[in-house]
């Protein structure tokens, strides 16, 4: 056994980076500015959507974006009970209702059947989040229809999903507004940072105007707002990391495709991607079948394999929302069984190898 630790995640920044961040320190301009503005065109075009917005994290991107739509009190979102907080969180911050809809068992995300089931019974739905958890994307196409059929706003949080695809169309271009973070584990980093994209102008001029004191020009400011920018520090690691998003990828997709083969016959369920859809492995996340998700974690610890669990508890069983009720017992089976294995781009064959067969032996070791 190896003393040598396989990390769950690690940021990819070298060279370039650096360089950029200099040259930004050089040019004195190292709060909001061109850095930022280049970033947000750059990452737009990216998602092939017409407007982007940067902020200084993935949570404000969630609350700014959710403003512009005008989502505020008396208004009710739904989103999946299994993500991290923040989700919700962005809601409540509107002063809106927010509620859960079950998860697909297969792709963890939100379940289109039990959203339109509520729907067709007449629930008040102003607003959907739909997560694309793990880096692969919720059904967009089924989501889209019911948004035009029900008459409500369609959100992508696609935090974990940068550069994911549904039929050849990336994430950030569907629905009226979608939200990315950068923080250091994500698929691509500004050290921290969010932006939003979207293809109507009247809300990407609300959303810029909201992340910035409600400004319009100079001191004239037309609503509250918050101080939500992002630096132009992490705009320009951001620019880089757009360069090298593709290069990461590729690396990601390559080694979840190896921890499959090595997990074939081992006691787990690994990630499923439905067809016409394109995982982009933020996190390769595994159902533990048969056998306690704990004691496997523990084993892997032991042989220094870095595990992560997203999530151990689900939203609605957190305390701020424990009042409402919720029915999601798949979401409430999930938290209880996944189990997310190091699938990052910085791990070499040999880690990826080390990863899949020390999971594979794991009941020969323990029985």
């Amino acid at each position: 056994m190896t003393d040598e630790i396989i990390s769950i995640a690690a940021p990819q920044l070298g060279a370039r980076e650096k360089d950029r961040i200099a040259a930004v320190i050089d040019s004195g301009i190292i709060a909001d500015g061109p850095e930022v503005r280049g970033f947000e065109r750059e990452f737009a075009d990216y998602c092939d959507a017409d407007h982007g917005i940067a902020t200084s994290n993935g949570t404000t991107a969630l609350h700014a974006a959710l403003h512009g739509l005008g989502i505020g009190p008396g208004d009710r979102v739904l989103t999946t009970p299994f993500t991290f907080i923040a989700t919700a969180n962005a809601v409540t911050f509107t002063g809106a209702d927010v509620g859960f809809v079950d998860i697909d068992p297969e792709t963890y995300n939100i379940d289109p059947d039990a959203l339109e089931a509520r729907l067709r019974d007449g629930e008040q739905v102003d607003a959907v989040i739909a997560v694309h958890l793990y880096g692969l994307p919720a059904d967009m196409k089924r989501l889209t229809e019911l948004a035009e059929t029900y008459d409500f706003l369609l959100v992508e949080d696609a935090a974990q999903a940068h550069g994911a695809e549904v039929d050849g169309q990336r994430v950030g271009s569907f629905g009226d507004a979608a939200c990315f973070s950068f923080y250091p584990t994500k698929n691509m980093t500004t050290s921290e940072g969010g932006m939003i994209t979207t293809n109507h102008a009247d809300v990407a001029e609300r959303v810029a105007r909201f992340v910035d004191h409600g400004r319009v020009s100079g001191y004239e400011h037309a609503e509250v707002g918050h101080n939500f920018r992002m630096t132009s520090i992490a705009a320009a690691i951001g620019r880089i990391q757009l360069e090298r998003l593709p290069e990461f990828t590729r690396a990601r997709q390559s080694n979840a495709a190896a921890l499959t083969e090595y997990l074939e016959d081992a006691p787990v369920t690994t990630p499923y991607t439905p067809p016409g859809r394109t995982h982009v492995f933020h996190q390769y996340t595994v159902q533990c079948d048969g056998i306690e998700r704990d004691a496997l974690k523990s084993y892997l610890d032991s042989n220094h394999i870095g595990t992560g669990v997203y999530y151990p508890k689900t939203v609605h069983e957190q305390r701020p929302y424990q009042h409402l009720s919720v029915s999601a017992p798949v979401a409430e089976q999930a938290a209880e069984r996944v189990l997310s294995l190091p699938v990052h781009p910085g791990l070499s064959a040999d880690d990826v190898e080390r990863v899949g067969r020390t999971v594979a032996n794991y009941l020969e070791v323990v029985t």
